[in-house]
């Protein structure tokens, strides 16, 4: 047996946990990157990613610098895996929120008020970060309209839903549907990091109020009353 299969498959007899050398090794990498990114992320809500320094996040973390070009490469990759991780997460707690039997304004009420947790949170500012480094970047761009794509495509999914439900989408294609539901976030949020309040530009209760919209689309049309329709001629 060769030693690399000794440390992948052989328990270690110095560990005391029951894993093999392999499997601490792959335990000790894993957080090792945990760090670095939970590092990063504190160090981009504190700096902006123009201002941000792999040293410091080297600092934060614990580590060497040479770990984080080790296992990110780059400034860049280091925040599109914070991203990317966040958005992961984000993305299952919309569609679970989604896939819930309320009806879809009960469920628009709830993103709207996971807009406020995610501005609290801080992974409106990343979003927005990489959008704006994306605009001089095509590699962030394509990685950020990957992003971007995920949250239409679940909100696409539901408008599908929706119609084949009987809802009404009044000549919209679900995709538009998409659109229409998923932008006025994006500009909200822009917006709002940008210091507007909402006493300037009532942007929060305007989204509400988008609810009131979709009780009438997630209601079946009502069916036309023959003796009522007027024909021409």
């Amino acid at each position: 047996m060769s030693g690399g299969s000794y440390a992948r498959g052989v328990l270690d007899p110095t560990s005391t946990d029951g894993r093999t050398r392999g499997e601490r090794r792959e335990q000790a990498t894993a957080d090792t990157r945990a760090a670095i990114v939970a590092a990063a992320r504190s160090c981009l809500l504190a700096d902006g990613y123009a201002n941000l320094s792999t040293r410091r996040v080297a600092d934060a973390a614990q580590v060497p610098l040479s770990q984080i070009h080790y296992h990110f490469g780059s400034k860049r990759q280091l925040i599109l895996a914070v991203l990317e991780a966040e958005t992961a997460r984000l993305l299952e707690r919309q569609r679970e929120m989604f896939d819930a039997p309320e009806p879809l304004w009960v469920r628009w009420e709830r993103a709207c008020d996971f807009l406020d947790a995610d501005l609290d949170s801080g992974y409106v500012r990343i979003l927005q970060e990489m959008i704006a480094a994306g605009w001089s970047d095509p590699e962030v761009a394509a990685a950020v309209r990957e992003i971007a794509g995920g949250w239409y495509r679940v909100l696409a999914e539901v408008a599908r839903r929706e119609q084949e439900r009987g809802g009404d989408l009044g000549g919209f294609t679900p995709d538009e549907i998409a659109a229409l539901m998923g932008t006025p976030f994006l500009g909200a949020e822009e917006l709002i990091l940008l210091g507007v309040t909402e006493s300037t530009l009532p942007m929060r209760s305007a989204l509400r109020k988008v609810g009131v919209l979709l009780r009438r689309v997630a209601a079946p049309a009502p069916e036309t009353d023959p003796d009522t329709t007027v024909t021409a001629g």
